[in-house]
């Protein structure tokens, strides 16, 4: 009897292809159930996981059973009231409520089933909260003199390191080369072993040239069986290994501006809010895009680049002059990111007060110098009243096309939805 034991490294998650198919298959009921769990989070609590609930009637298989009709005849045991030929009347309808009905109402008769918790992990969560979002206009750039490799699959070599080794192909040559080696070897000990049985059982007692004719014949099979015994089931020349090639591929380099107004006008509770919104676009980038760089600029009368601690945290504040931003964002990109080599993005948040003079050029900058290198501007403003600078971009929106978008968010629940409708991916609804 052989015993098969099974040694290969597994992760602690053994469950992850029934996970998989779980989350493929009610992709519906789990984005509904994330969207609803984040109404009830802060933006910071974003990224942690979600017990989801579906209904015991969603996740039902279909099965095959005996419908009604036909004749049939079966024993019921414990019967003491009927009789063969008794007719027995349906079961009222409306027997047995379900558990996970959600309604809250008890009742003294009846069973239901409760709902079906499935844990999201954190990574699942954030992957479904973050599945229909992309950098819109995303194209591939030429190739930098330090070009990015990406590997491919080339068919299979004689040298390899082990950890690549293909066992079926290697397999599979061995057993080739077996057949080919031996068969000239298996088609005459066919033939010799044929002739030794018509040998002995012609001869006759006594019969000293058919006696010789056996030894012959018995040591030639001798010889060949030993030959074909020779042969490596598993010779070095066998072994096959994956082989991988290195390509160059064009790099998709982006990076993304963040403009964040820190003047006097912005109240506590609007920095709040474009710090939520921020929050969630630095969670998104980092998230889905590897090499993506993120440049901070805050502003008040002056603009500065800033590092992310920076950014969601210095308490500087000031008067307003939104334009020292869109002018040091212009200098950061015509040094740093040129614009044939970098997919450019800007995300800007303002309450919209700005001093009246500086509104036309801020308009006039994004128009002719920022809008021609970026692949797409979105600006939010965290206040209801249309100030001068949403006038402003307002006339620019007319003739920007769809690279520029602007939206107000007056509170924290909006924010997600105007995230979503700004950073769509091309072609999906909101």
């Amino acid at each position: 009897m052989q015993q098969i034991i099974d040694r290969r490294l597994a992760g602690k998650n053994k469950s992850i292809g029934n996970r998989e198919r779980f989350l493929r298959r009610y992709k519906t009921q789990i984005k509904d159930a994330v969207r609803r769990a984040i109404d009830g989070r802060g933006i910071r609590d974003i990224e942690r996981g979600e017990d989801v609930h579906i209904p015991k009637k969603d996740i039902s298989e279909p099965v095959f059973h005996h419908g009604t009709g036909g004749k049939r005849e079966m024993v019921h045991p414990g019967n003491q009231e009927y009789l063969a030929g008794d007719r027995i009347k349906r079961p009222p309808s409306g027997g047995g409520g379900g558990g996970g009905s959600g309604q809250g109402q008890a009742s003294d008769s009846g069973e239901g089933e409760d709902d079906f918790v499935f844990s999201l992990s954190k990574e699942e969560f954030m992957q479904v909260f973050f599945e229909d979002l992309a950098l819109p206009h995303l194209v591939r750039t030429q190739l930098a003199e330090t070009p990015e490799w990406k590997s491919h699959r080339a068919g299979y070599v004689s040298d390899g390191n082990p950890s690549n080794l293909h066992v079926v192909r290697s397999m599979r040559g061995a057993l080739g080369r077996r057949i080919a080696l031996g068969m000239t070897s298996r088609r005459e000990l066919h033939e010799l072993e044929a002739e030794l049985a018509q040998v002995q059982a012609d001869a006759k007692p006594g019969d000293t040239v058919a006696l010789a004719r056996i030894v012959e014949l018995e040591a030639a099979i001798l010889a060949l069986k030993k030959r074909l015994g020779a042969i490596p089931f598993l010779d070095p020349i066998d072994l096959r290994f994956r082989n991988r090639v290195r390509v160059p591929v064009p790099s998709s380099k982006a990076v993304m501006f963040c403009l964040m107004d820190v003047s006097g006008s912005m109240d506590e509770g609007r920095k709040e809010l474009s710090k939520r919104f921020f929050i969630l676009l630095y969670l998104f980038l980092t998230r889905h895009y590897e090499k993506i760089e993120i440049v901070f600029i805050r502003h008040h009368t002056q603009a500065q680049e800033v590092d992310e601690q920076g950014f969601f945290h210095s308490t500087e504040t000031g008067g307003t002059v939104v334009s020292s931003a869109l002018v040091l964002m212009e200098e950061i990109v015509r040094a740093r990111y040129p614009s044939d080599q970098w997919n450019i993005y800007g995300a800007q948040a303002s309450d919209g007060d700005n001093w009246h003079h500086d509104s036309g050029r801020c308009r006039e900058l994004l128009e002719q110098k920022i809008l021609p290198l970026c692949r797409y501007y979105a600006y939010v403003q965290v206040a209801d009243p249309e100030q001068n600078l949403w006038e402003e971009y307002s006339r620019l929106a007319e003739v920007s096309g769809p690279h520029f978008a602007m939206r107000k968010v007056t509170e924290a629940s909006q924010i997600y939805p105007i995230f979503r409708d700004l950073f769509k991916k091309e072609g999906a609804s909101a």
